[in-house]
């Protein structure tokens, strides 16, 4: 197991157009000299002021989070196979690509390489542009080979370097998004400072730097930017057309370079029809909009039901006709997930067992509460749902509603769509995390920009302050203004030091074991051999070695997904004819075990790799516990144990050719 070591020796709501906050602060503006040109002056300091904090505080991050990097992991000193081994699971799988693609005598052999790839999975010949999201590592490999900073930087500081160098535009992203909400920068300085403050839930580019999302959520977050730009009234052609364009190029680039793009998709989606029926989008749709209040809901709830069974009988239909299994899996899981009964499948079991695909832990809201994030994200969200609900209402009100709600005058409440784009977005993202951990990075980052532009938001105030009966313009200036510089003030008290001492802390990559594996294999098996294991450390495999695998992590294929419950039978209980059978069937010469696996103690019983394995075959789990009734003692005892005690039905099949503390080579006859 990989692990690290201390160095040794080194240390909304608004009244309709006439805002009241608005019109103070255009009578203040109104007080300064030269009226209209003083007005433009000020506004163009603040917007030259902000935008230079916004790419500063971006740059910033992506430094800190990249020095966080080189001293967790002494990055610059350790091996090169050290380095490459701190890629864990699908993150090596990824760069091995981009490494394939520098090592190719010419780009067009790299190409074909990737085309026509029979490396990664043993006796398949498969497009790797199609199958994976690596699009990313060709244009990088790309770039790197054109542009003349061989001798300057190592191909893997190119790499990391750019990830990191995504950062600053993501924080930048958000930075932006939340200025555009609340009308000042104010609000973007305090979203980027609650992000790194609350680093551990917001991101974890700094030890998983290739994995898909690290590359995607910032063109997402760009993405977001842009359509809270483009739902603003009144824009000019001109700044239309370009914030289309950005809308269209950021979305291209999220949906190239992460694989589940089609769900953030969906749920985007979601949000805008959930507005437009609504009628909280400016829009031409009037079917909705007439009748009475009764009628109007049955529309509503008609046209939900359609869109909905239309969606579910359009996406069968594709799949049925063009045999569409790759998302398979993950309908299995949901289903099990939300309790729609009990599973025995192997693929829906192992994310169900999985930390990182359970409901979002409690400590998760204690963390985010000590940077006050939390509490000011529920106390923003509170007061812009009453709001929604309140337009929501009037807009599906009969018209002696509207009326008489129109009579309310300055009572009537009213929701920018921009405001309601993203308080529907953070809500289905937050419905996303709690269910899933491993989206929570989605929701996190999105209430840093929520929270801090309710803060510094002067409609929120409005609200607030006429329902306690203490309106007055001058407050609202006030409590915008104030109330984020004092959390910024207790953000920077509070974290500050602890911050300077994680850039200080400095470790040391450490993993002999692995590393003793890597070299071994280099030196002792022929270049075209092929290995057998478990997903994670395959891809370290591919990586390091660049030997030929019989299965990796990128488990989006059907195929792929029955081949690696094939492999894993090296940890059920099977005899030694049926596995050497089964790792022949898809060529293996060698196969890994691993006694981290085999003896597995980090899962209960019952989320045990081997317990999966037994449940999926049908035999009894081990250990002190129940099993279900029709579970059968299994024929033979576990492969990965038996192995080890070197008896004629196995030697017979197998053969030790290398060991350490934690792995077990075994070379599989041929003859058999």
């Amino acid at each position: 197991m990989i692990s690290i070591r201390q160095r040794k020796g080194v240390k909304t709501t608004e009244v309709p157009e006439d805002y009241a906050a608005q019109e103070a602060n255009v009578k203040l503006e109104n007080k300064l000299p030269s009226g209209g040109t003083s007005r433009r002056l000020w506004k163009l300091l603040s917007l030259m002021v902000g935008g230079t904090i916004a790419l500063c505080i971006g740059l910033l991050t992506s430094v800190y989070l990249a020095t966080l990097h080189e001293n967790d992991l002494w990055f610059s000193n350790i091996k090169e196979v050290e380095r490459e081994i701190s890629f864990r699971t699908e993150c090596g799988l990824y760069y091995s690509y981009y490494k394939q693609m520098l090592q190719a005598p010419t780009l067009m052999q790299g190409f074909h390489g990737l085309i026509y790839d029979n490396k990664t999975e043993s006796m398949r010949t498969i497009n790797l542009l199609q199958r994976m999201n690596i699009y990313q590592e060709v244009f990088l490999s790309i770039l790197y080979r054109v542009l003349p900073i061989q001798k300057y930087l190592e191909p893997v500081y190119f790499y990391i370097y750019t990830l990191f160098g995504l950062q600053a535009i993501y924080v930048t992203a958000l930075y932006i998004t939340s200025w555009l909400l609340s009308g000042t920068w104010l609000s973007g300085l305090l979203a980027a400072f609650w992000y790194v403050t609350n680093r551990i839930d917001t991101t974890r580019v700094e030890f998983t730097i290739p994995l898909r999302e690290n590359w995607a959520l910032p063109f997402f977050a760009i993405q977001i930017a842009a359509i809270t730009y483009f739902l603003r009234p009144n824009l000019r052609p001109l700044s239309e057309r370009l914030t289309l364009l950005a809308i269209f190029v950021s979305t291209f680039l999220f949906s190239l370079t992460w694989q589940f793009n089609q769900f953030m998709m969906l749920m985007q989606a979601l949000v805008l029809f959930t507005l437009d029926s609504l009628d909280m989008l400016p829009a031409a749709k009037k079917n909705l909009k007439t009748g009475s209040f009764l009628n109007r809901l049955g529309k509503l709830l008609l046209h939900l039901f359609a869109v909905l069974c239309l969606t579910l009988f359009l996406n069968n239909i594709i799949k049925k006709i063009l045999n569409l299994k790759s998302d398979e899996h993950i309908f299995k899981f949901l289903k099990a997930k939300f309790g729609f009964g009990a599973t025995r499948d192997f693929d829906a079991n192992l994310y169900l067992c999985e930390e990182a695909f359970g409901l979002l832990p409690f400590n998760t809201f204690g963390r985010l509460s000590d940077t006050l994030l939390f509490y000011a994200y529920i106390f923003v969200l509170s007061i812009t749902v009453m709001a929604a609900l309140a337009v929501a209402f009037h807009n599906l009100s009969d018209s002696a509603n509207q009326q008489s709600m129109g009579q309310m005058g300055k009572c009537t409440i009213i929701l920018k769509p921009e405001t309601a784009y993203n308080l529907i977005h953070t809500i289905l993202f937050g419905f996303l995390a709690l269910s899933t951990m491993r989206m929570k990075y989605l929701w996190t980052s999105h209430m840093c920009v929520f929270a801090s532009f309710g803060l510094c938001s002067p409609e929120i105030w409005e609200l607030l302050l006429k329902l306690i009966h203490l309106y007055n313009p001058k407050r609202i200036c006030i409590m915008r203004y104030s109330v984020p510089i004092l959390i910024l003030l207790y953000l920077g008290y509070k974290f500050w030091p602890g911050m300077m001492d994680e850039l200080s802390e400095l470790r040391e990559f450490y993993d002999p074991d692995t590393v003793e594996l890597m070299n071994w294999i280099n030196s002792n098996t022929p270049r075209k051999a092929v290995f057998a294991g478990s997903m994670q450390l395959l891809a370290g495999v591919k990586l390091c070695t660049g030997r030929t695998l019989t299965n990796h992590p990128h488990y989006e294929d059907n195929s792929l997904r029955e081949r690696t419950k094939a492999v894993y039978q090296i940890y059920a209980k099977r005899s030694p004819e049926d596995v050497h059978a089964l790792l022949r069937s898809f060529g293996a010469d060698y196969v890994i075990l691993e006694d981290s696996i085999c003896y597995e103690r980090r899962h209960q019983r019952g989320c045990r790799l081997r317990d999966l394995l037994d449940i999926a075959n049908g035999h009894m789990m081990d250990g002190p516990g129940e099993n279900d009734p029709d579970l059968k003692l299994a024929g033979h005892p576990r492969f990965c144990e038996e192995i080890k005690r070197n008896l004629p039905p196995y030697t017979a099949y197998f053969t030790r050719v290398f060991q350490n503390k934690t792995f077990h080579v075994y070379k599989l006859s041929r003859n058999k």
